[in-house]
């Protein structure tokens, strides 16, 4: 296996292209320390912590499991009894943290407390004009999400497939491709339309070191690129979760005009938690992305990358090279 070497991976400083982003409930040690070890780039998820203290003592329990660079995703959310943001922050640069995923709300006076400490910070957005926004407020990179990617895709509905490219021709800062992420054939596409990586979420959610009960792991294997639901669009909050009987139920009641109120309880992150934890599907909303539609099995952490790095390089090496021909010889004779 050749290298697959990016500006990405030069100036993060990992082997492989490929980032396991920020994942509420699923972002802990066990996960973010295996994908550090396999040459990729793991984030803890500071918030899933239930203080700024956990979250510096699960760093240090990364650290027990790896040697190699992971970051803290760090997500700002708009709320009437916000968490102690500069805790998080302080937690994170204390423990000597190097590299920060933040997303959501207002990022600015995070993005440069981070920087004032030496850490690099890279930007999720869902929107173009908000990548230009980050870029001028100092990130050292953007991962930009398409309308594919699970969680909160924006409410501009921008594939991938052109999102990606309508960023790469306005950045400078080199970009992660997010949203719809999966296998070697979604790296080198995310590298031709001009991004430097990939960030994948619910794949991850499908290795053996996934801290979510087996059930998860077995649906997205067995569900289709169909199998997903936009909830609180009437909101215009949008969210692409699972499909299952809550988010069916959410979508119904959206379309009768019910205020969230009428659903809050049917969403609250606790009835998510409590079903990853259990393994019951229909116990809450769970974060999905189209991708479940290439999802065929569950690997380690260590045999994926390995699998998505390898296929990339023989697509690139192989079957695309095979595609350019050099001019043939002109025939004898003709003109």
């Amino acid at each position: 296996m050749g290298m697959l070497q990016t500006r990405f991976t030069r100036e993060f400083g990992i082997a492989h292209p490929v980032v396991q982003g920020g994942m509420m409930w699923v972002g802990v040690a066990e996960l973010v320390a295996a994908v550090a070890n396999s040459g990729a780039l793991g984030f803890l998820t500071a918030l899933t912590q239930p203080t700024p203290e956990a979250l510096a003592k699960e760093i240090a329990r990364t650290r027990s499991m790896t040697d190699r660079p992971f970051g803290v995703n760090l997500t700002i959310l708009p709320s009437i009894t916000p968490p102690p943001y500069a805790e998080y922050r302080a937690a994170i640069i204390e423990s000597g943290v190097r590299i920060v995923e933040t997303a959501g709300f207002r990022p600015e006076e995070h993005v440069a407390h981070f920087k004032a400490n030496g850490v690099k910070v890279i930007h999720k957005c869902t929107a173009v004009r908000h990548a230009l926004s980050a870029q001028r407020m100092g990130v050292d990179a953007v991962s930009i999400d398409g309308f594919e990617c699970a969680g909160h895709p924006g409410e501009d509905d921008i594939p991938g497939l052109i999102l990606i490219p309508a960023a790469a021709d306005r950045l400078s800062v080199p970009i992660l491709a997010s949203g719809g992420f999966g296998d070697g054939r979604g790296l080198v596409a995310a590298l031709a339309l001009g991004a430097d990586g990939i960030n994948m979420g619910t794949r991850f959610c499908a290795t053996r070191e996934a801290p979510i009960h087996d059930n998860f792991k077995q649906a997205l294997v067995a569900n289709d690129e169909r199998a997903t639901k936009l909830i609180f669009r009437s909101y215009r909050n949008t969210a692409r979760v699972a499909r299952n009987a809550i988010s069916q139920e959410v979508v119904e009641a959206e379309g009768q005009g019910r205020p969230f109120e009428d659903i809050a309880h049917l969403v609250k992150g606790a009835r998510g938690r409590e079903g990853l934890e259990s393994g019951d599907l229909d116990r809450g909303i769970w974060t999905a992305g189209l991708v479940q539609g290439l999802i065929h099995d569950v690997p380690s952490v260590a045999e994926l990358v390995q699998r998505i790095v390898g296929d990339a390089e023989d697509l690139i090496g192989q079957r695309l090279a095979a595609m350019v021909q050099s001019a043939p010889a002109p025939v004898a004779g003709v003109s």
